[in-house]
């Protein structure tokens, strides 16, 4: 499979998820993008269009992370869910983007869970 189907394949998987997937104030959508060797996450208010809230394994705080990228996506999953909880969202609909559930976006999501947040 050529990069250029396998980029194709993804944006339908994402624009078909898209239609059911969608993030209010009040349950914002967690949206993760994954590149190569970085994660981010963000929680964005669908109606207001709007970004409440972003993460990624590039921050400040997450350059200095060791270990597997399993591992940094944990972490990351878990700084969102407690900054999300300080700001009072409990609960989240998961966007996966158009990836598998598998790999560092599923570490991410259990980090998240283990944090306090429901999804």
């Amino acid at each position: 499979m050529s990069q250029i189907d396998k980029a194709s394949r993804r944006q339908k998987i994402k624009d078909r998820s898209r239609v059911k997937v969608h993030g209010t104030m009040a349950k914002p959508r967690l949206c993760v993008y994954r590149s190569l060797s970085q994660i981010y996450a963000q929680l964005i208010d669908d109606d207001n269009g709007k970004t409440i809230m972003a993460v990624s394994s590039m921050s400040k705080e997450n350059k200095a992370l060791e270990g597997t990228k399993s591992e940094v996506c944990t972490v990351v999953g878990k700084q969102l869910a407690e900054m999300a909880l300080a700001k009072g969202i409990t609960t989240v609909v998961f966007d996966r983007n158009g990836f598998r559930y598998h790999g560092r976006l599923k570490a991410l999501a259990e980090g998240a869970r283990e944090a306090g947040l429901v999804f």
